[in-house]
C-alpha cells in the first residue's frame, strides 16, 4: 500500500473513547463484512483492521484430524463418524479453556503483568 493508494481511498473520521474503542462506520463494516471480531496489524503509520474469518481456523483444524483419521486407517462411514467425534472434542476442549481463561481473568488480583498486557480492557 503506497501513499497514493492510501490519498485515493474514502476516509470517515470518527472519536476514540478513553477506553481506546472505536466506532466503525456502518457502511465499511457492512463491507468488509465483520461479525463478532476483528484482526490489527500495523503497516507503516496505518492501522489495519479486517474481520476474522472463524471459518478458517475450523478448516485447518478438520484437514489435520481428517489426515490423522486416514493414516489411522478409516474410511467411509467410520471415518465420517470419528471424524465428527473428534470436532466435538475438539470445540469441548476449546470452550474449556476459554472457560478457565475466563476465570483466571477474574480471580487476578489486579497483577501488573495482567494491567501491562491487557490495560483497561480487563475493566469493562
Amino acid at each position: 500500500m503506497d501513499h497514493k493508494d492510501v490519498l485515493a481511498m474514502e476516509w470517515k473520521r470518527g472519536r476514540v473513547s478513553g477506553k481506546r474503542q472505536i466506532t466503525i462506520p456502518q457502511k465499511f463494516f457492512e463491507q468488509v463484512g465483520i461479525q463478532n471480531e476483528v484482526e490489527f496489524s500495523v503497516k507503516d503509520q496505518y492501522i489495519l483492521i479486517r474481520p476474522v474469518k472463524e471459518h478458517t481456523n475450523s478448516d485447518q483444524y478438520a484437514d489435520l484430524i481428517l489426515a490423522d483419521l486416514i493414516k489411522e486407517g478409516y474410511q467411509g462411514d467410520e471415518l465420517l463418524a470419528k471424524f465428527r467425534e473428534k470436532q466435538t472434542g475438539l470445540r469441548e476442549a476449546v470452550q474449556h479453556l476459554i472457560h478457565e481463561s475466563h476465570k483466571a481473568a477474574q480471580q487476578r488480583d489486579n497483577d501488573d503483568q495482567t494491567q501491562e498486557l491487557f490495560g483497561d480492557v480487563m475493566d469493562d
